[in-house]
């Protein structure tokens, strides 16, 4: 991680040329980045090290804490999220497993901290290979595991220590044999290119800082013909200012999240196709949980 202290942030005139812009910020802020640069000497929105390891540090502090109470009480504890019938209804977590639940230990889906089951729509077959990005105490991982069978494999890829120790002794007390759980960044997946069938992820993708190299990351791990299916948060187009900046809302997949047309370009952009984007369900004023697929295409001829 880099050092706080000595980080020198690059020139604002290196940041606002149109290279620059069009890495270093989200669509719906672009136009600002200029002005975000100039008034605090770095290239503002999601560019740099410097915020990147912040996001990352923030995220990795609330999922240890997640997992050591899941680890001590059996279960994690969290607010209903949104409900716009105020009805008292889970939007993120176990709830929402329902009979999905029931092909992983109870002990798994009880830590879920996830806004949707990716598994539930992403027809694995035997023998598969799939890679779950983000995969926490590894509901989604074992639930696969059971698709696939002994002739396929799941892979696990947290960033978290903790999230990573409850995520194997869950597996180890499943009798689970073809998982294995790594750490790893999102934006930098330690598999080969063209190494797994399927990539799930049950919402994660919006807590990371560069969201593009993340999905250009599962584009490149994907076989050709290989699938994306995964459950994520979704921003109202008219999401305001200060819930995107507010960087506690990055821990509840909030303030992160990309519009549906910015998540069907930056799909688009790595070269995915086929692309579905339904929301399911309410989980915040101004965001919406939904299932994101497509395909990677066959390779050429």
């Amino acid at each position: 991680m880099a050092e706080l202290t000595t980080f020198e942030p690059p020139q604002a005139s290196d940041c606002c040329g149109a290279e620059a812009q069009a890495s270093c910020c989200e669509p719906a802020v672009k136009e600002d980045c200029c002005g975000t640069a100039i008034e605090t000497g770095g290239c503002g929105c999601d560019a740099g090290q410097l915020e990147t390891d912040g996001i990352r540090e923030t995220v990795r502090t609330k999922y240890a804490a997640a997992a050591r109470q899941a680890t001590d009480a059996g279960s994690w504890c969290c607010e209903a999220g949104f409900d716009p019938a105020d009805t008292g209804a889970q939007t993120f977590g176990v709830a929402l497993y329902g009979e999905e639940g029931e092909n992983a230990p109870q002990a798994a889906v009880n830590a879920s901290l996830g806004c949707g089951v990716p598994t539930a729509v992403a027809a694995l077959q035997e023998g598969e290979t799939v890679l779950d990005l983000g995969s926490g105490a590894g509901a989604d991982v074992l639930i696969s595991a059971r698709r696939v069978g002994p002739s396929g494999k799941v892979i696990g890829l947290d960033m978290t220590d903790e999230m990573l120790e409850l995520a194997r002794a869950n597996a180890g007390n499943a009798g689970v044999s073809n998982v294995e759980f790594v750490k790893g960044y999102l934006e930098d997946v330690p598999l080969p290119e063209a190494s797994v069938d399927v990539v799930i992820s049950n919402c994660v993708i919006n807590l990371a800082a560069d969201k593009r190299r993340v999905l250009a990351e599962a584009a490149r791990v994907l076989r050709p013909g290989g699938r994306f299916a995964v459950s994520d948060v979704i921003a109202d187009p008219d999401m305001d200012a200060a819930t995107r900046a507010d960087m506690a809302a990055f821990t509840g997949c909030i303030a992160g999240a990309l519009t549906e047309q910015d998540f069907r370009a930056a799909l688009t952009a790595v070269g995915l196709t086929d692309i579905e984007i339904r929301e399911t369900h309410r989980v915040h004023e101004h965001a919406s949980a939904a299932i994101v697929r497509a395909r990677k295409p066959e390779a050429s001829s």
